[in-house]
């Protein structure tokens, strides 16, 4: 009897676990197809959608938008055919001034905003009536989006942000499958984002870094430590990834630029979430956890706490909009 009693805490953990494993495991299946990690690249988000699906999110497809909407997209289109840049740019136009202006040419915004882009003339963009005009607008926007390096290789929404400074970067994400859809329809281009670079794990490299990061579960939170007994975030992720054949850098802000960045909103199970003082600036990271799927990841907190299961907190202030998938190519300059 006394032996059974001893048991019992052992086995409620080992049960415990075992629905954690099968948590995640499930998750990581339905979200990657059961197969390589990721059928599409960190940047091809628009090819997921068509159709009904377009739009994603934000409920809204192109047989929806008024002819006001579609003949600005269709403006847009032709500006940057014109200039020579590829379809992938037209996408993210028509992704930023959907997010900026839903594709109306507006003689209003936040500040001295105007335009299809809200573009600020007292930042440089160009007078009041230029940038309320859709030509001018658009050579604009897309003069200064060839000019960000390696832009191309750019999720959309990065690429976006990078020439919008948007207060909310991860906002142009929801437009992309709308834009690849109209670029689909106006223009008859069939792979707008093609041109992306992948950002593709190998098969099995995830399930064995969830699998080992889930395996600590329990396990005392202390700083600075790497295991096998504690673990600080940043140790418990590089051993996750150890595990799995891929060596990251020690500390978290260094972990950041370990790989393929896409929006949190595109997240998939082992891809790594972030927490800055300022979500803008790379720089103030502090805390990294990893996506297990299904809303969940896997932490090591802060002193006082252990290794544990905990729901993603997706309106926390400080999380830093954009994830990076571990050991792929990076898709930043």
């Amino acid at each position: 009897m006394k032996l059974w009693r001893l048991l019992v805490p052992v086995v409620a953990i080992a049960a415990a676990l075992a629905v954690f494993l099968g948590i995640a495991f499930v998750a990581y299946t339905v979200g990657t197809g059961g197969g390589v990690y990721g059928t599409y690249g960190s940047c091809d988000a628009a090819l997921r959608s068509s159709g009904a699906l377009a739009g994603g999110r934000a409920g809204v497809t192109a047989s929806t938008l008024s002819d006001e909407q579609r003949q600005n997209a269709t403006t847009i289109i032709g500006v940057a055919r014109d200039l020579g840049a590829p379809p992938r740019a037209w996408l993210v136009a028509l992704a930023t001034a959907m997010q900026e202006s839903t594709l109306r040419n507006i003689n209003y915004g936040d500040r001295d905003s105007l335009g299809l882009f809200q573009q600020r003339p007292s930042q440089g963009w160009g007078s009041p009536s230029q940038v309320t005009d859709p030509v001018y607008s658009t050579t604009i926007f897309i003069e200064r989006l060839l000019e960000v390096p390696n832009w191309e290789g750019l999720p959309v929404t990065v690429a976006a942000q990078t020439v919008q400074r948007s207060a909310f970067p991860e906002a142009y994400a929801k437009w992309e499958p709308l834009a690849s859809e109209l670029v689909q329809q106006l223009a008859d281009v069939a792979n707008p984002a093609a041109a992306c670079g992948p950002a593709v794990l190998a098969e099995g490299v995830a399930r064995a870094a969830i699998g080992f990061a889930l395996g600590e579960l329990g396990k005392p939170y202390v700083w600075g430590a790497t295991g096998p007994n504690t673990y600080d975030c940043s140790g418990l992720i590089m051993r996750a990834f150890q595990s799995a054949g891929i060596n990251l850098p020690r500390v978290s802000r260094q972990q950041f630029y370990a790989g393929g960045h896409v929006p949190v909103a595109q997240a998939q199970p082992g891809d790594l979430l972030f927490y800055a003082t300022d979500p803008s600036d790379p720089a103030t990271i502090h805390h990294v956890t990893m996506y297990l799927g299904n809303d969940q990841m896997v932490e090591a907190p802060y002193t006082g706490e252990e290794v544990r299961v905990q729901p993603v907190p997706w309106d926390y202030h400080e999380l830093v909009p954009l994830a990076t998938r571990p050991g792929t190519t990076p898709n930043r300059a």
